[in-house]
């Protein structure tokens, strides 16, 4: 067994091996570092964790406030972290084989209706270039369901339109077919037909959605700026409530599947590699089958 502390080189080595071999994306990867300092700040060294130190660990990000979701994701850091370890012969054996994921949703997540999408859909002005691009933007959101980092870094060339396909990288470098309605085709086309040269004024750039500073030389819309012009189009229409893309994102999956659609397609267009996230879906249309119930039956 290789000599090993709680330092810096074996986290470099996980890092290396997740973004050249398993093709992570830059988001992923600082959520890595992120988990794996902080448990270096908790473990006198990596090879000495038993069972009992991980779960003691996991004990105290339950102590620290952290969400459900949180802790999965940190639990997963470490399954993937020690069996790293353990397959390059830093430890002997893998102290994470029993440690438990939490249970996650512990809450339903958010989504709107179909009047507040609509209101959403309808807010971004239509005479100025950046409205035609924000429409577009929304409309591709809620017609695709995709996450917000996919959204920004569409190239024009993933656009199908005679289709109606995009072709969007996801997680771990993963590629996708997703199709989109004719809603969101014609606010692509006013968008490319108008709004984009208009933005882009004769510079060129591979992003489908491009900001309008001069500085970014046709560079693509951030995460950032998009969550920002978000929650000004949800002021303006009146929809207050912690309004982010993956609410948007959870609107799309909760309507399809309360309009019938099966959770394996579903599955796919989310780009979830594991359908039991994707059942969560199935937990909201029941619940807002039962507040129909209880709001319209005469004797609910």
């Amino acid at each position: 067994m290789k000599a090993l502390s709680a330092d810096p080189a074996p986290l470099r080595s996980f890092l290396d091996f997740c973004r050249v071999e398993k093709g992570l994306s830059a988001n992923s990867l600082e959520s890595y570092h992120f988990d794996l300092k902080r448990l270096s700040e908790h473990l006198r060294a990596f090879d000495k964790a038993s069972d009992q130190d991980l779960a003691g660990y996991v004990d105290s990000l339950y102590g620290a406030g952290l969400s459900p979701r949180s802790i999965a994701r940190h639990v997963t850091t470490l399954r993937n972290f020690y069996s790293f370890l353990a397959r390059e012969g830093w430890i002997d054996r893998d102290p994470t084989e029993f440690l438990a994921l939490p249970k996650q949703w512990s809450t339903l997540p958010k989504y709107l209706n179909r009047g507040e999408i609509e209101r959403l859909l309808s807010a971004p002005p239509a005479d100025k270039p950046t409205g035609l691009r924000d429409r577009a933007m929304l409309e591709l959101l809620y017609a695709t369901g995709l996450r917000v980092s996919e959204l920004c870094k569409l190239e024009r060339s993933s656009v199908d339109g005679e289709f109606a396909v995009l072709r969007v990288t996801g997680k771990g470098n993963k590629q996708r077919l997703v199709p989109f309605g004719e809603s969101a085709r014609e606010a692509i086309d006013r968008y490319l037909d108008d709004g984009r040269p208009r933005l882009l004024k004769g510079r060129a750039s591979r992003y489908l959605f491009v900001t309008a500073r001069r500085s970014s030389k046709g560079g693509a819309m951030t995460r950032q700026a998009f969550w920002q012009l978000l929650r000004l189009y949800g002021r303006k229409v009146g929809i207050f409530r912690n309004l982010t893309p993956h609410v948007v994102r959870h609107s799309f999956a909760t309507h399809l599947v309360e309009g019938g659609a099966d959770l394996r397609s579903v599955q796919i267009m989310l780009g979830h590699s594991d359908i039991s996230t994707t059942q969560i879906y199935t937990h909201v249309a029941r619940q807002r089958l039962r507040e129909t119930v209880s709001q319209h039956h005469p004797r609910a």
